[in-house]
């Protein structure tokens, strides 16, 4: 249930951000297909990706986790 809520914020959040996969992949060093899975399948990003992700989208970790509803 945790990885749905990670999902759909991180998801939600991406689309939001303006940016295209392409332009996000490579502020963060991954490539764009990562970006697309991190949305749509149950992939989640390793730990040091999730904090560049956060930053450079400017979220709250809290709130992609779960811990925060806003």
């Amino acid at each position: 249930m945790v990885n749905n809520v990670i999902k759909e914020r991180l998801s939600e959040e991406i689309k939001n951000s303006g940016l295209t996969t392409v332009e996000i992949s490579k502020r963060i060093g991954v490539s764009p297909e990562m970006i697309t899975q991190y949305s749509t399948t149950k992939k989640l990003p390793k730990l040091d990706t999730f904090a560049k992700l956060c930053k450079e989208l400017d979220l709250s970790a809290n709130y992609i986790l779960g811990l925060d509803e806003d």
